[in-house]
């Protein structure tokens, strides 16, 4: 029987919907900061102390640490919170002020990534935790909400090379680990590979990723790599087909993902060329007949560009070089959220530290930025704004991919180099 046959499927989580309804409440805060306290996950005795990159997975409802081995390999069927803290760059102080044994100081950055086809639950917890972790850091983080869809080119920078796979803890698809055997021996795999999407310069940009897509011969695009890994039944082999446009940095991000795997697995491995007769016995194993794939090959890329589609622009999520700054203020005695600038160059000097600011960044980020003396409604009701804000961006569009908008906050004090340079400080 399949793996995933009779197994019950956990809803999955509707990425336009808002999961995070509680966030940022007085309470919400008093029981994050409680629960943050003896979250081992947290509490490992390097969380906050050293500089690095810790990944965690969510596991019926628990943060459960990812092998470092496995960094940047994600399945579709799980959420994920990714912490990276770096060591801040010492001033030059009179060296009598300075103490032997000083613990660094780290700024942080929290993503919690969600997959494609994860449950709400997990999704959620993704959510919550991450809040909790940023209690745990008193409040110092940057948090970005990471979708499979678009992850953000700060998020694919993490990592030399980006794997998603089908799979997950709580679904019915198939996850199999490194080191367990596989349960169907004819399980035909085919992973897309190509450079990060981002037209965006900057972190990301020179980006792996490596994608599971369907075992179709109409999966197969000319401008990029696959990698055909097949059952034991068929010999286990793997077969590289190389698109006829793809780029030799593609080729050779290939053949390093293609060497892990042959050290894994000690099978044989084939490399062909769309443009070799040869190549057709890969689109015959992938389905395809004898008249099928002589053409001209193309198949949509897995992942959605950084930078906001037409229709986005459009409809106001923004072109490129407009802008908008909205406050979320209870100055009146209620909370209101309005319109603060439009198409005009947003500056430091336009936020005030007693209210909480969102900003599109012309359809690339929704930044969330929040003052230190906010009130505790302003700061309880950021998020839902924020959410509230993209889907109504969403429903401006017809067939659009607002929701796909990276949503980040930031606090004042504690910015992001990224978000300081949308404002033109960095």
């Amino acid at each position: 029987m399949a793996p995933n046959h009779g197994l019950v499927h956990l809803k999955e989580y509707d990425i336009k919907d808002s999961n995070v309804e509680l966030i940022g409440s007085d309470l919400d805060h008093k029981v994050k900061y409680a629960s943050a306290a003896t979250e081992p996950a947290w509490n490992d005795g390097h969380v906050g102390l050293v500089p690095g990159i810790f990944v965690w997975r969510i596991e019926n409802f628990a943060v459960v640490p990812v092998p470092k081995q496995a960094y940047g390999q994600f399945y579709d069927g799980d959420s994920y919170i990714v912490l990276h803290s770096q060591q801040i760059k010492k001033k030059k102080t009179d060296p009598a002020e300075e103490t032997e044994n000083e613990p660094p100081k780290l700024s942080h950055t929290i993503h919690f990534l969600l997959g494609a086809h994860t449950s709400q639950d997990e999704a959620g917890t993704a959510a919550y935790k991450t809040v909790e972790l940023d209690e745990f850091l008193h409040g110092a983080a940057t948090q970005h909400r990471e979708l499979q869809a678009r992850p953000s080119p700060g998020f694919l920078s993490l990592f030399p090379r980006v794997t998603f796979r089908r799979g997950g803890v709580a679904s019915g698809f198939r996850h199999v680990p490194q080191d367990e055997e596989k349960d169907e021996e004819e399980i035909l795999t085919l992973l897309r590979v190509f450079r990060n999407p981002s037209t965006s310069p900057g972190a990301g940009a020179d980006a792996v990723i490596v994608y599971e897509v369907p075992a179709m011969w109409t999966s197969l695009d000319e401008n990029d790599v696959f990698i055909v890994e097949q059952g034991a039944s068929a010999g286990g082999k793997i077969w590289v087909w190389q698109g006829k446009k793809c780029s030799p940095m593609e080729k050779a991000r290939a053949a390093q993902v293609v060497h892990d795997m042959k050290l894994a697995k000690r099978v044989d491995v084939e490399v062909v060329s769309q443009a070799e007769a040869r190549s057709r016995v890969v689109v015959r194993m992938l389905g395809g007949g004898e008249e099928d794939g002589f053409g001209s090959l193309t198949a949509e890329r897995p992942l959605v560009g950084s930078r906001p589609s037409s229709s986005a622009s459009s409809s106001g999520g923004g072109a490129a070089g407009s802008r908008k700054l909205f406050k979320l203020s209870d100055e009146s005695g209620r909370l209101e959220f309005g319109l603060v600038k439009e198409n005009e160059v947003v500056l430091r000097g336009d936020l005030d530290g007693d209210d909480v600011f969102v900003l599109d960044d012309a359809g690339r980020t929704i930044w969330v930025w929040e003052g230190q003396g906010a009130s505790k409604a302003e700061k309880a009701t950021w998020l839902r704004v924020a959410q509230a804000y993209v889907r109504r961006l969403q429903g401006e569009q017809e067939n659009g991919d607002a929701y796909l908008t990276p949503v980040a906050k930031v606090r004042e004090g504690s910015e992001s180099t990224a978000f300081l340079r949308v404002i033109g400080v960095a």
